[in-house]
């Protein structure tokens, strides 16, 4: 199956908005050895993406918390057929059925940026300054931008290259290699931090799932997914990089925003010892990029104990009565 539907697409809106940031005076030459032109192109790739995708995102969020509120039901079945894994996986399968829940779609936004991923990776991978380099007109390009394109830095290290470029594609686009390697490796760690930021921050709002399956893809997605960004982030090119970083800043913020308007359900699970989860009390809004509440306000100290003063028309006490004398020397 041909993909070059979604490089023409990717192609499309990342040219757009370089000829928008181009028109509205953005320099297009290298300032502070970046050309800011492109880069700006490519962050907002990332929200044109998301904006198209945000209705399959607040999907995916009234599916997690269908699923949520399953839990109850799911940890029955599976003490119901504790050692018979078929049957529970059929009955677990019915319910969700029954209950219009789709345990994958959670990961559904996800897989459908893939595509996005690999057309951006594609068409950066492409980009080569050389002048005798053939087809520097397809997907929609012009000479002049596709060569735009290729001399295009991000502090001098351009978004073609990689860390694991070689001496020779790194001649090719004029690259010094050390500094290549220092802002590709600093971009990967920011990229695998903010994968598992995103990661984690669903998780601490919505809970560990009680199905195992659940339970295995939350471990995937917070754990798994970050780690093996250490190694294939050595053949992503640095444009690919900002683009997820960029992605994964918008999800955190989009998370905050959604999870903060519709907080999670309190169920039988999260509930805190002595309530009962019947009551539909929502639980306080957290604060705070990682979900983490804030601390409540310390009690007031105690009052000092108030001395009562002398009745109207009492005779005041002399505090030296009564004391007994100090001997003369």
């Amino acid at each position: 199956m041909s993909l070059d539907w979604i490089y023409y697409a990717i192609s499309w809106i990342l040219l757009a908005w370089h000829s928008a940031w181009d028109a509205i005076g953005i320099p297009d030459g290298a300032v502070l050895g970046t050309n800011w032109a492109w880069i700006l192109a490519i962050i907002f790739l990332v929200v044109t993406v998301r904006v198209i995708l945000f209705p399959v995102f607040v999907k995916q969020i009234k599916s997690q918390r269908a699923m949520q509120a399953l839990q109850p039901q799911v940890k029955a079945l599976q003490e119901k057929h504790k050692g018979d894994r078929e049957t529970l996986q059929k009955e677990m399968m019915e319910l969700y059925r029954k209950e219009k829940a789709n345990p994958l779609m959670g990961c559904l936004p996800m897989f459908l940026q893939i595509p996005v991923f690999l057309g951006l990776f594609h068409v950066l991978r492409r980009l080569n300054p050389d002048p005798s380099k053939n087809n520097k007109d397809i997907y929609g390009w012009t000479v002049d931008q596709f060569n735009s394109a290729s001399d295009a830095t991000l502090f001098t290290a351009p978004i073609a290259s990689k860390f694991g470029s070689t001496a020779a594609e790194l001649a090719q686009l004029g690259a010094n290699g050390t500094v290549v390697k220092i802002m590709a490796g600093v971009l990967v760690l920011v990229m695998m931090g903010t994968t598992y930021l995103t990661s984690r921050q669903m998780i601490l709002k919505t809970g560990w799932a009680e199905d195992p399956q659940q339970r295995m893809i939350q471990r995937l997605m917070l754990y798994g997914i970050p780690l093996s960004l250490l190694v294939s982030g050595a053949i992503f090119p640095i444009g690919v990089i900002i683009y997820w970083v960029t992605n994964n800043l918008f999800t955190l913020g989009q998370q905050q925003w959604v999870l903060r308007k519709f907080p999670p359900p309190v169920t039988a699970t999260s509930a805190k010892p002595g309530t009962s989860a019947r009551n539909g009390a929502q639980p306080a809004k957290t604060s705070g990029l990682f979900g983490r509440s804030k601390p409540a306000p310390a009690p007031p100290p105690p009052a000092a104990p108030k001395i009562a003063g002398p009745k109207p028309g009492a005779k005041p006490v002399n505090p030296k009565k009564g004391r007994p004398a100090k001997r003369q020397g």
